[in-house]
């Protein structure tokens, strides 16, 4: 009998830990389910990328940002969204960003571009000038080229699917739009790139609209009150030797008329070469007596020697006005005029010597005193751009054009005359283009770093030579 109860409490136990293990499995089951229930629902996002998702931390394999945890919205805000996204899904328009396969070519390679339009729009390659044809038609009756990823150069797959980004591929379509423009070649080490709206703000990018302006350059240089005794005794033997020569012509012996000539002839080279333009000396000719402005002081005109760089000397042409100041006499400007420059430059100093002739009447200016000048030179109605927006790559230089949607070409340009903050615009950007004024340096590593990807890949955009 006690064998019996012995048993049945043992067989009782037996059932009693078996329910236990069972309820345990199941509720662990149960928690199980819901743990992976919510760590599924967790979902890590790119803040540069937003459309790159994963369902664990780690990094952006665009960019190498940690990836941020997207919080769950609440049940409210989740059904505001639900119905926000239907509402919009159903006013958006079809095909918003497509690529289309580029009809230009370089060494074979085609150049796949990203362009963003609406369904029903004709747009513009900002790269190759091809306008894509009216988007009336239907995708489905085109023909697919092939599937790619626009953040990987060159990738291209033969169906849908994933890229090894893990993005969703996109169609490539076959294009028959008509009409091309003149290709703008790329510089020889850049590439075009696309930067969104959200990383031009980070790396602050401005710009400029390129327009056609009224400049003026001052050429900015020293000088000297003259005190020329050369030149002076010079002008002497020349007004000597040309009434000489006058004289000799009434004469009845050629001989000496002939070597009067060429004594007038020889004082005439030694005033060119002194630095008196021919103008002058015609003027000098007339004269009874040298100019004595040349060494006396005192009221009425003086002559100021300045040194012109041999760079700035393509913008010296007489009579150009000129504003003489001496630091003696602060706010008292002396205004003149350009008359003649040296025939040679000083191989020392690599300057040339400008005469001005400018008025004293007060006869503050005295000889060998030193002036400060400044040359006006009025370079018309010109192409310019900022200063900034230049990028000097040391051969070269180099502008980024800002064609939109996030669109920014390199360009080769040819400068002119920088002045007042503005360079003069030769070639390289048309009026009304807008190109970058800051940012230009982050925008310039970006374009080098995607042509060199693009050239080690073998595949991708390559307009240069």
């Amino acid at each position: 009998m006690k064998r019996k109860k012995i048993l049945r409490l043992g067989l009782g136990l037996m059932i009693l830990v078996g329910v236990s293990v069972i309820a345990v499995e199941i509720f662990t089951g149960h928690w199980s389910l819901v743990t992976h229930k919510v760590s599924s629902d967790t979902v890590y996002y790119c803040p540069m990328h937003p459309t790159y998702t994963s369902d664990r931390p780690g990094d952006c394999p665009i960019c190498n940002m940690r990836l941020v945890k997207r919080e769950a919205p609440s049940h409210q805000e989740s059904m505001q969204h639900t119905a926000h996204s239907t509402e919009q899904a159903k006013k958006a328009p079809k095909d918003i960003c497509y690529l289309h396969h580029c009809p230009m070519a370089h060494a074979g390679k085609p150049c796949p571009m990203l362009v963003v339009a609406k369904e029903g729009e004709k747009v513009q390659c900002p790269v190759c000038g091809f306008h894509v044809m009216d988007r009336t038609h239907r995708r489905e009756s085109r023909k697919i080229l092939y599937w790619t990823d626009p953040m990987i150069p060159g990738y291209k797959s033969d169906k849908p699917g994933k890229s090894p980004m893990g993005m969703d591929l996109i169609a490539v379509y076959e294009e028959n739009g008509t009409g091309f423009e003149q290709p703008v070649t790329t510089p020889a080490g850049y590439a075009p790139i696309l930067v969104t709206h959200q990383k031009q703000q980070l790396i602050g990018v401005k710009t400029a609209v390129v327009v056609q302006q009224a400049m003026t350059k001052t050429i900015r240089t020293v000088g000297t009150v003259a005190h020329d005794p050369e030149l002076y005794q010079a002008q002497a033997e020349f007004i000597k030797a040309y009434e000489v020569w006058q004289r000799a012509q009434s004469g009845t012996i050629p001989e000496i008329a002939e070597q009067a000539q060429q004594l007038v002839e020889s004082s005439r080279l030694r005033l060119r070469h002194l630095g008196l333009s021919d103008a002058m000396i015609d003027e000098v000719k007339t004269w009874t007596q040298p100019d004595h402005r040349l060494l006396l002081g005192g009221a009425g005109q003086f002559w100021i020697y300045a040194s012109v760089y041999e760079y700035e000397l393509p913008l010296i042409h007489p009579p150009q006005q000129a504003i003489v100041t001496i630091d003696a006499l602060v706010g008292h400007p002396f205004t003149g005029t350009v008359k003649a420059m040296d025939p040679m430059v000083d191989s020392t100093t690599r300057t040339m010597r400008v005469r001005i002739l400018v008025d004293d009447p007060e006869g503050f200016l005295k000889p060998q005193m030193y002036v400060n000048v400044g040359i006006a030179v009025d370079l018309g109605e010109v192409l310019a751009i900022p200063e900034e927006a230049v990028f000097h790559t040391g051969m070269k230089q180099i502008v980024f054009v800002d064609k939109g949607q996030g669109l920014f070409e390199p360009r080769d340009v040819t400068v002119g005359v920088k002045a007042d903050g503005y360079y003069e615009i030769k070639d390289g950007v048309s009026e009304g283009e807008a190109v970058v004024t800051s940012g230009n340096f982050l925008i310039d590593s970006e374009s080098r770093l995607k042509a060199a990807l693009e050239d080690m890949g073998g595949e991708g955009h390559s307009h240069g030579p």
